[in-house]
Parts: structure tokens; sequence; C-alpha cells
């Protein structure tokens, strides 16, 4: 294109950006770039753009060309926010493929992969860092009116700064308050990583020679009894150990709180606050006593030789095997040749001590990160990334997103964990699967490491497409936990139980607490009681906006509904027939620690599921009250399952294993499997064979039998006779397609008419549409359709193609009015 100046004539390029709009829309848009930033954009930088009437969004440059787009007129950006890229051009060929595989948008992509103060949009909320103190003299005059009017109204929208100060470029003011961390960006609830910190006591010096401590010893007996038994204590405690936590002094002397306290004002005892691994260890101990066991040196060197042949490779240990000191050897490794490393986790929460180990190791390289961060950390672990200064980052499945240069080696730990998929909003992808792909574009390697393997990982491993190396002892040769199944049909003919509670799980915790050991007891379900019913007429109350009953709550007095978050008051008269006989049927957590703390009532109780660990660092304050003693028995889901390692556990309860083992669902033997065998395994894990007592109304349960044996390979293999009759993964490949709307008849018609139109394609291999097991959520019905593809006579990605071309043919006719089409690829 020609373009004057000053009456010369000169050749200008006209350029044009195809961006990624955060919005759920199946194609990139074009934009025009303005002549003066010819020279600054850049593939990965994010831009300022109207889209639609008026609504401003952060857009990622996914391409930058010369040829103007045919069917419309581009729009001109209106701001360049970046310097330099915040997104890898590898990075948006990732986001690619996932848009591609998991069957969704890019812009789906974009909204999962970037923190909310990266992709600033009109209605992003904007607040004040109430945290953080400034300077307001520093401000220019549009900062200064901007912090003004949020100190007014604590929260405002970017539409409501537009307004404020007459502009439509006020993007890069916001960036430049965020940097200064004036502001918060939609902020979510942050639960930070925070160190383990413990006191730990030492005598004053000036009692060290005999005859002081004598004199001392003689004034406390007669004045502070309490305080002589403490100093004694000490004495005994810190001949037997270099190290004297006051904690363990509280319990070895009887004394309280109080009296170590006046004993540090006194200045006998001198207090010094030190952070510590949650593993048990002291930290100087465990850099110097880090050798490997014999069982754990050959594994890893397997793993290593099995990298120079395989990408992927599956290191299957049993539980408390020491995977993670192989973890640490092999990261070390990648770190001394200039690699990044990517340390996955199903659950970062529940697994702090794992931060604190790598930190003893790799400091201030290592770098945390998970979607419950608030933005301003996510942020700087991205940028931190971004410019390599973390060589080590440890996290959740949305860590896959992270801008890595030089990715080695990533770790999946517990690669079974379901937690690896996310099934709303898109992309419903699984990060296993995104790490081997995100592994392969780096040309690093992947290790997948799990007590109980997914099927599809261990039949990949043994078709030889992934490396496969077994550990099969416990670290340090402590035995496996003692397992023992009751029969809760046959206690409850004796008249044994004790309300959920068979005898022999009463006499192991009462044993266990004598031992001053402590016992996790496992349900997996919260809340009171799943069921509230009406004696006389069978009524049970129903949520108004999804199909399931009202789960009752007894710390709330409210039954909850746990898909959309109603609550309504607990009725004392049945609503339909007036009858004040209703019962609670059923029972969750917070039913078994109401009723063993009636049972024993001297024993300290805490629960763990989401309802007690919403509020900031409540998990923490668990998990740190059960490692120093605080809690004898801890009640909780399957939170308890992931992650917990401490030396005093020694019994394990599943109070009805019957819940996990008749789910309908084709692979719940598999989940169950893996849920008993983790649960056992917190059990005993350092130096005490710990005992699991597993209730359940069968006894004789294939699955309990197997869990009992520790026979995984039995398992598996009576498990994949019957996925191969029955056409289910690995054999087949599984693409899932819910169909809502809030009408149920007009859904019926709209499900039928996609599942005829993919039957024209693919014949017998579309199931349905059926009714899911919740057919409605939110006030949104829905059918499913199921689609089965044979792993090699058809190819996915021209299978993917059709369905998509399905979706969008039946999105143009009216019969679409008010659906939705959620496809979801590898659904389980």
């Amino acid at each position: 294109m020609l373009e004057f100046s000053e009456g010369l004539q000169v050749h200008r390029k006209t350029l044009f950006v195809e961006v990624i709009l955060p919005l759920a829309i199946s194609r990139n848009y074009t934009y025009r770039v303005p002549f003066e930033m010819n020279t600054t954009i850049a593939i990965g930088k994010r831009i300022v753009v109207q889209f639609g009437k008026s609504k401003l969004y952060t857009a990622i440059v996914s391409a930058i060309t010369e040829h103007a787009p045919d069917k419309y007129e581009a729009k001109y950006l209106i701001e360049i926010l970046d310097d330099k890229p915040v997104v890898t051009e590898r990075q948006l060929k990732f986001w690619h493929w996932l848009a591609e595989y998991y069957m969704c948008n890019e812009g789906e992509v974009m909204n999962a992969a970037l923190p909310s103060a990266l992709k600033l949009a009109s209605e992003t909320k904007v607040m004040l860092n109430r945290d953080y103190e400034y300077d307001r003299t520093l401000l220019n005059d549009k900062e200064f009116l901007i912090t003004e009017a949020l100190s007014i109204q604590p929260e405002l929208t970017v539409s409501d700064i537009v307004k404020l100060l007459g502009q439509k470029t006020v993007m890069p003011i916001l960036k430049a308050l965020f940097e200064k961390n004036i502001i918060n960006i939609s902020e979510e609830v942050s639960e930070r990583y925070k160190p383990r910190r413990r006191t730990y006591l030492t005598l004053n010096p000036e009692y060290h020679n005999q005859e002081s401590l004598k004199e001392l010893f003689i004034i406390l007996e007669k004045r502070a009894p309490k305080q002589a038994d403490a100093v004694l204590a000490y004495i005994k405690l810190s001949r037997q150990q270099k190290a004297v936590t006051k904690n363990e002094l509280i319990e070895e002397s009887g004394s309280g709180d109080s009296s170590i306290k006046s004993l540090i004002e006194k200045e006998v005892f001198i207090a010094e606050e030190r952070t510590i691994s949650r593993l048990g260890y002291d930290e100087d101990d465990e850099i110097a006593n880090f050798i490997l066991s014999d069982a754990q040196q050959i594994a890893l060197e397997e793993v290593q030789d099995q990298f120079k042949e395989k990408d992927v490779v599956l290191l299957h240990g049993v539980t408390s095997s020491g995977k993670t000191q192989i973890y640490i050897r092999l990261i070390e490794e990648m770190m001394s040749t200039g690699k990044q490393v990517l340390y996955l986790l199903p659950e970062i929460a529940l697994t702090t001590h794992i931060i604190e180990r790598l930190r003893v190791y790799f400091g201030a390289n290592i770098g945390v990160y998970h979607s419950r961060f608030n933005d301003n950390e996510r942020v700087e672990v991205w940028q931190k990334v971004l410019n390599n200064e973390y060589r080590v980052v440890l996290g959740a499945r949305s860590s896959v997103f992270l801008p890595f240069n030089n990715l080695g080696l990533i770790i999946v730990d517990e690669e079974h964990e379901t937690s690896y998929k996310q099934y709303d909003p898109a992309p419903r992808y699984n990060a296993r699967d995104a790490a081997i792909y995100l592994a392969n574009m780096h040309q690093g390697k992947v290790l997948l490491g799990s007590a109980t393997p997914a099927f599809e990982t261990y039949f990949n491993a043994r078709a030889h497409k992934f490396g496969l190396v077994e550990l099969g002892e416990r670290y340090g040769g402590v035995q496996l936990p003692l397992v023992e199944v009751v029969s809760i049909a046959e206690e409850t003919k004796k008249k044994t139980m004790q309300s959920h509670f068979s005898s022999v799980l009463m006499l192991d915790i009462e044993q266990a607490l004598a031992n001053k050991e402590q016992v996790i007891l496992f349900q997996n379900r919260r809340g009171y009681a799943p069921v509230l019913m009406c004696r006389v007429c069978a009524y049970t109350p129903k949520c108004i906006n999804c199909d399931v009953s009202l789960t009752y709550h007894k710390h709330s007095g409210k039954l909850h509904c746990h898909y959309c978050g109603y609550r309504e008051d607990s009725p004392s008269v049945c609503p339909a027939c007036g009858s004040t006989h209703l019962e609670y049927k059923g029972f969750g957590t917070e039913k078994v620690e109401d009723e063993l703390s009636v049972i024993m009532p001297n024993v300290r109780l805490a629960r763990m599921d989401l309802d007690t660990t919403r509020s900031r660092n409540a998990l923490q304050t668990i998990l740190n009250n059960l490692e120093e003693k605080k809690i004898d028995i801890l009640v909780g889901t399957q939170m308890v399952a992931k992650g917990l390692d401490f030396a005093d556990v020694t019994v394990i309860g599943i109070i009805n294993a019957d819940s996990l083992l008749k789910y309908p669902d084709y692979r719940a033997n598999e989940r169950s499997y893996q849920m008993l065998a983790q649960v056992s395994g917190r059990a005993g894990r350092r130096g005490k064979q710990g005992k699991v007592v597993i209730q359940t109304y069968d006894p004789g349960h294939r699955v309990i039998k197997q869990v009992i044996a520790n026979d995984y390979a039995d398992l598996y293999f009576t498990e994949m006779e019957e996925r191969k009759s029955f056409k289910y993964p690995p054999y087949y490949r599984i693409i899932n397609m819910d169909v809502k709307h809030k009408n149920p008849e007009i859904l019926y018609n709209q499900a039928e008419y996609l599942a005829n139109e993919l039957r024209k394609h693919f014949g017998e291999r579309v199931i349905g549409p059926e009714q899911p097991l919740i057919n409605r959520i939110r006030n949104y019905y829905i059918k499913s359709i199921m689609l089965k593809f044979e792993k090699d006579t058809i190819s996915i990605v021209k299978a993917k193609a059709i369905i998509r071309d399905v979706i969008t043919q039946f999105q143009t006719t009216k019969l679409s009015k008010g659906s939705i089409v959620q496809p979801d690829v590898d659904p389980y």
C-alpha cells in the first residue's frame, strides 16, 4: 500500500495480526496494525482490541501477515501491552494441539492457560491491594484517579475505568498499577505456600554446670513443680536426641504450654523458630543422609537406561517405596544439563511436604504454581519461568501451560489420579496426556509414577510403547500394612457394631491410641447424611436446580446441594404429608466425626473434607496438628488418600468400602482398588507395620481380595478381559457428547437429531442418547451420546473433524436454539 508524507512517496507495509481472543469462538479474528506499531508488534505479545459493539479484550497475537481478511473489514488494534512476548511460539502450538485434540477453541485454551491479570477484559474486576502501602505522590493523574475511585468503591470493572477516564486505552495504566503491586485483578482465594515452622528449645548455657542447674531445680520444685518436671523432661530428651521441640517437651513432661512459656520468659529455655520439613526429618540430616537403597538405586539406573530408548517411562512402585527420592536424583541430573523440570502433582495443597523437601535441595530454583494462588503470585511465576529463573516448577494440572523454554523432564506423580482431568469448563484436558505431548515438543522425557497405575498407562508400558520400571519394596524395609476385612452384616447380626464402627476397628483404634499412635478413618462422602426421608410417605428433599437429593450438614443446620451450592433449611415437618417422622439415611464424614465424639469423648478428633478446608490455610492447620500429634483420629474423604505421610499413623479404618465398589461405572473396580490401596498406603510408613480395617457388606468381593493380596496384576488382567469384550479403553477410544437444554422436551429432540446425524457417519459406534446418572444440573437437563472408536481401524483425527462438522451443522438449524453441546475426548 502507498502512503504519502510531506509530499514524498514512500513504501509502507500494512500489517495484519491474527489473534486469539479469550472467547469460545471457532475462528481466530484478524486486526489491522497501526503503522507506528509495525516495529513493535510480535507473535506472543498481548494487544488490546475491540470485539463486538464496544467490549475491550486482551488478545494474544498468534500470526502476523500482510493479507487482509476476505469477508470483513479489519478493525485497528488499540494498544500493544508488552515490550516482549509473554507467550512463546511453542506454547501457541501447544494451545492449538489442545484445541484440536480436545475439540474446543483456542480461546477456551487461552482462558485456562493465562492468569487473569494477563487477560484483562471489559468485565474484569479490579480492586486495591490493601496489604500494600504506596506513595500516592509518585502516581500520575490517571493512576491517582483510579486508586481514589477504588478507595471509595472497593471493586471496579475495566468498563467502569474506561468511563471514569473517558478513554479506551486504559489497559497500559492498569498493567502499570498491577506491576507496582497497587491493584489486584480478579483475585481468587489465596492459599499461599507457607513454610512449616516449629519451635525448638535449648537450655540456657547459664545452667549447663551442675550446681546452677541444681539450684534452679530446687527453686522450681518449691514454687512451680510443673516447670521442674519440664526441665527434667528436657534433660532426658536432650540425652536421646540432638534437638528438642516445644511440642515434644510438652508431651514428655505432661506440663502445659503455660509452664514452657514461663520457662522461656525466665530465660531458662531459649526458643528458636525453624523451618522444617513435613517429612519429620531434620533438614541437615536429610541432606547428609540421603542415600538411595539398593532397590531405589537399581530402579533409578533402569529409568535412566529406559530413557535412552523411550520418551515415557512408568515407575510402578508400591506405596512408601521412596519414589520421591528417585525423582530428586533425576531432577538433579536434569538441572546439571541446564534444562527445566516440571513436577506435576494431583493436589498441590495436600503435598506441601514435597515442596518443602524439594526446596531443601533446590532452594530459589524452584517455583510453585497452582490455580488457587492469587494473580500476583501466578504472574510472578509465569514471568520467572519465561525468563528461565525457575529451573524446577512444582504444580497441579494448570502448570502444563507455563512458558517453558527448555523443558527436559516432566514427572507426573500419582499419574492415575482423576484430579489430572479437567471436566469443566473447556478445555477438558488430561494433564498427564498433555504433559506427554508437551515433553515431545521440547524433546524431553516423561516419568509417570504410581503404586496403582491407570490401566491405559500400564497397557502402554506392557505394549512397550512406554518403558516400565518396577519398585516392589517399601523404603527402609518397612512391611506393607496388614489388611483385615470385617463383614458389617456379621457384626450387625452379632450386635457388636457401635454406630458405624465394628468391634475389630474399635479395638484397633483403642490399641493405637494406648500406644500414642494415630488413626485415619476414611468415608468417601462429606456432610452429615446424604438423604433426609419421611418415614411415612418417603418424601426426600431435592435441589430446585439439579436432579439430586440434598445432603444434610449439621454444622450449618441446612440441606446442601453439592452440585450447584443451593441451600435450604432442614424441615422439622414433612412438606408433603405433614408427618414429623423425618430421619436421616446414610452417613458422611460429619456424622462419623459426630458419633465417634460420643463413643470416645476424650479423643482429639479432626475432619478433613471440602467443608473443613475451604478457608485460608485450614488444610495446612489440620496437617500441622496431625504431625504435632494434636489430633488422635482424623476423619476424611478421598483427600486423606493423597500425599499424607506421617510417622505415627498406624491404623486406617475404611468405614464402608461398598460406596466405592458398587458405583455404576466401567472403571469402578479400577478406581476402588486405587482408592483402597492408596488409603491403605498411609498406614505404617516409617518403621512400624500398619493395620488397615476394611468394613464392607461384601467381604468376598474380588477387588477387596486383590487389595489384601496387593495383587495389581490380577486386577489388571481380569478387568482387561472385560474391557476388551465390552469395547472400552484402552482397546477403544471414547468421545462423550453432553447435550444440554433448559426444556427436557426440546432437549430430547435435539439429542435425537444429533445422534441420528452421527449414526449416518459412524453407525453402531454411536450409543445413546441416554440420561446420565444425574440428568439435571443448574437447571440444565442433560442427554449423553457416547462414541466408541477402534484404535487401529479408524482415524481419530478424521472422526473428530466429522463430529465438529455435525455439531456446526446442528448449530445452524433452528432446532439448536438454547442448546449447549459439550464434546469430551477421553472422558474418564
